[in-house]
């Protein structure tokens, strides 16, 4: 799983710095974006193409080659193999890249090129559009800001230390029309992405930025730490499957000394095919009842804040309990649960999403309909009937398979999530009130 910081801001806030700086300091790879939108500015203007000739774009986009690496320190960037390290930043560039890479055409190839050159990796980027376009689900988005005066300052100290010639007039004239052009353009325009964090650069020092940005980066790794611990499945080995079945057993008595737990036609759940077992959820214990008292092996799908006490992490992994987090699209707890459907294996799944979330008038869930949908496995709705109090009676009642074959699974639209979601829920309330 690769980490990516993405760093967005106009010119001359240091973004370019802090990622070298940064890279180094968490063995970053440091891909410079605007790099390589200078490298096609550069070989446009060394071949003369017009920024409306879309065929011969399109030709050197095909055949351009970019390269960079880090020689003590500094970047190097090549294009088509020749060190143009400093070319790219000179006058006539730095003129002309704005309106280069406001091309719809060059930044669609080149956020491509960007993307594959990040793959599986951790990386850091910086640009005008890396949180926005390029990674909209960055692990880390910065924004740097500062007063156009000062950024003017920066970029003429900068370019006096490389041997460019020209002057702060010149330079502010420019850095003010490049944000024009970079906020105003019609694909990848320069703005905050959701969720980052925006830093004002100009009072502050490049080692104070450093610190700020080091601030969130270490917090989101010591983050990423407990999620990887949270994530990982624990090997199915001869002794997790010795403790999975004793605490299953002992469990079991439990339940049906304590709550005198019944089921009734489990045999509606398939032995010899993946399904997803849906419930209503009344407590905490509901869960627990389902995966002791089933024949099948039951793989519930809980939140991920359930995995921060000790004791119960240790059981959610003897069960291979699949963690998701809540409020947001976990795209790796699908791809858990797709995988697991895959493999014949049985998920339990609380589409009302929370405890009583009918009675809260909750937004019921469309996970298992998008995944019945999705893998063509039929769903077992189950009405649990009782509260859980100690010796009363608690029924787990098993309705008939739902099957959604019908239903398109290359494009489950919204009316059919809607429509399998709603047959799903339906059968649950129907099987709590159901007498037998």
């Amino acid at each position: 799983m690769s980490f990516i910081v993405a760093i967005d801001g106009p010119a001359g806030t240091g973004k370019g710095t802090l990622a070298g700086i940064l890279a180094k300091k968490y063995n970053l790879v440091n891909i410079d974006t605007g790099a390589t939108y200078r490298c096609v500015t550069l070989e446009m203007l060394n071949k003369n193409i017009k920024l409306d000739d879309e065929e011969k774009i399109a030709q050197i986009l095909k055949t351009i080659k970019i390269e960079m690496s880090n020689e003590n320190g500094k970047q190097k960037v090549l294009l088509n193999g020749e060190d143009v390290t400093e070319k790219i930043r000179g006058k006539e560039v730095s003129e002309n890249v704005s309106q280069v890479s406001s091309i719809k055409q060059i930044r669609l190839a080149l956020s491509g090129l960007q993307r594959k050159m990040a793959q599986g990796k951790d990386v850091i980027m910086e640009g005008r559009d890396i949180g926005t376009v390029v990674f909209p689900t960055a692990d880390i988005k910065i924004y740097l800001d500062a007063d156009v005066e000062e950024r003017a300052r920066r970029r003429l100290k900068q370019n006096e230390e490389k041997g460019i010639q020209m002057s702060y007039e010149e330079i502010l004239e420019n850095i003010k029309m490049r944000d024009k052009n970079d906020k105003e353009k019609e694909f990848g325009a320069l703005k905050v992405a959701p969720g980052a964090t925006v830093i004002d650069t100009t009072n502050m020092t490049i080692k104070q930025v450093e610190q700020e940005i080091s601030k969130i980066i270490d917090k989101k790794l010591k983050q990423k730490k407990k999620e990887a611990k949270i994530y990982a499945v624990r090997p199915e080995t001869t002794w997790k499957k010795i403790e999975r079945a004793v605490i299953k057993k002992l469990i079991y008595w439990f339940y049906r000394i304590l709550f005198r737990i019944e089921k009734i036609n489990e045999e509606n759940i398939p032995l010899d095919e993946p399904c997803i077992v849906c419930a209503n959820h009344i407590n905490y214990w509901d869960a627990v009842g389902l995966v002791v008292t089933s024949k099948r092996r039951i793989r519930f799908i809980a939140k991920e804040d359930l995995f921060n006490n000790g004791f119960l992490n240790w059981i959610a992994h003897v069960f291979d309990v699949i963690p998701i987090k809540r409020g947001m699209r976990d795209l790796d707890s699908m791809k858990t649960c797709l995988k697991a459907l895959k493999n014949g294996e049985t998920l339990g799944i609380f589409p009302e999403g929370t405890r009583k979330g009918l009675a809260k008038g909750a937004k019921v869930q469309n996970g298992a309909a998008y995944m019945a949908i999705k893998t063509k496995v039929k769903v077992v709705p189950v009405g649990i009937q009782g509260n859980f109090k100690p010796f009363t009676k608690v029924k787990l009642n098993y309705g008939k398979p739902l099957d959604f074959t019908k239903l398109d699974s290359k494009n489950p639209e919204k009316d059919n999530l809607e429509q399998a979601t709603k047959e799903i829920m339906d059968n649950i309330v129907m099987l709590t009130k159901q007498e037998k």
